[in-house]
């Protein structure tokens, strides 16, 4: 999460540092994109690592009541 929240805040700073060239604008475009393709890898990460941690929280329970 610390990651995409980076992501965002430099993200952010590139599109408002950049000036009016159009070589800028679309450099600072792809940049964001790049940003935003990075957040949601990380957001599918976080969300696949909270599912591993429930699938193994799960086992150890039924583990702990079947015995």
């Amino acid at each position: 999460m610390k990651k995409a929240l980076l992501a965002v805040t430099l993200g952010s700073l590139l599109a408002g540092a950049t000036g009016c060239h159009r070589n800028t604008r679309e450099n600072a475009a792809d940049k964001a994109e790049r940003a935003g393709d990075k957040m949601e890898d990380a957001a599918d990460e976080a969300k696949d690592n909270a599912k591993d941690a429930m699938e193994t929280a799960g086992d150890k329970i039924e583990d702990a009541t079947d015995k």
